[in-house]
């Protein structure tokens, strides 16, 4: 599949190499295309890079992976993603990681869908990404939770997301973005707050 990921920092490298591992081909956007070649290089065959609107085009799939705050700039000059299937790996942290910025009656995911005509997936987000190298925790796999309003869009992100490793669990419509996000927050607070670490994940259990 053609991955169109915006950004170049933690979540775009982290989920980049095991999908061009699994025969995805990346393509990083980037305001600096020329910087983001050498993380490219860095990750061997199907990676490369180029501008956010050149990216957008060319992907299947488009990973938002930058942070909440410059989410609107990004995907103004990522063009028209008509068609497209966005994943919005955003959380609308404050700078002080203290708390969100929105919620409750809206969320981010919710937000950047006022702005893009594509189907927006939210995904990837509540966990440090750190961790996406190994998703494996003694005999339990890492949960990843995904929502969105359109099912053939999750069902694509549902894909990706297992490619990577992920127990991928289909948490219902985009709104509840409002509750996936919160959940980041409590994995912030979990790891640096309360010092657990940074080597911890959720994990939906089933009997």
């Amino acid at each position: 599949m053609k991955i169109g990921i915006l950004g170049t920092g933690n979540v775009g490298r982290s989920l980049a190499k095991p999908w061009a591992d699994k025969g995805h081909e990346i393509v990083f956007g980037s305001r600096d295309p020329e910087k983001a070649l050498e993380l490219a290089k860095s990750m061997g065959k199907n990676v490369c890079s180029t501008t956010y609107e050149d990216a957008a085009k060319w992907g299947e799939v488009i990973v938002l992976a930058t942070p909440y705050t410059v989410a609107q700039d990004v995907l103004k000059a990522a063009g028209d993603l008509t068609g497209k299937i966005l994943v919005d790996c955003t959380n609308p942290i404050d700078p002080g990681l203290s708390g969100l910025l929105i919620g409750l009656t809206t969320s981010a995911a919710e937000e950047i869908a006022k702005l893009t005509p594509a189907k927006v997936v939210k995904a990837f987000n509540s966990m440090g990404v750190g961790n996406i190298a190994n998703l494996q925790f003694g005999s339990e796999t890492a949960s990843t939770f995904i929502c969105g309003d359109d099912e053939q869009a999750k069902a694509v992100v549902r894909s990706l997301g297992e490619d990577i490793g992920f127990d991928v669990v289909d948490a219902g419509p985009l709104s509840n973005a409002r509750l996936l996000e919160p959940l980041a927050m409590l994995w912030i607070y979990l790891a640096y707050k309360h010092g657990m670490g940074s080597e911890i994940a959720f994990k939906l259990l089933r009997r």
